[in-house]
C-alpha cells in the first residue's frame, strides 16, 4: 500500500518509463541469462525431437523395405 501511495503523486512517465528502464538496467544481465538458458534448452529439445523423429523414420523405412523383400 505504501508503494501505491508513493507513486500516486508521480507523473505518468516515472511509472511507465523511468521505473521499467531502471529495472532493465539493474536486472538486465539476469534477464538476459535466463532468456538465453530458456531458448538454449528449447533449441536443444527441438533438435532432440527432430533427431528422434528422423531415426524413427529411417528405421521404419528400412523395416518396411526388409519386410517386402522377405515376401518374395
Amino acid at each position: 500500500m505504501a508503494v501505491r501511495e508513493m507513486f500516486a503523486g508521480m507523473p505518468w512517465w516515472v511509472k511507465w518509463i523511468a521505473v521499467p528502464v531502471i529495472a532493465l538496467v539493474v536486472f538486465g544481465g539476469l534477464i538476459t541469462s535466463l532468456l538465453t538458458l530458456v531458448f538454449g534448452l528449447l533449441f536443444k529439445v527441438l533438435v532432440f525431437v527432430a533427431l528422434v523423429a528422423g531415426l524413427v523414420f529411417v528405421v521404419r523405412k528400412f523395416m518396411s523395405t526388409s519386410t517386402s523383400r522377405s515376401d518374395w
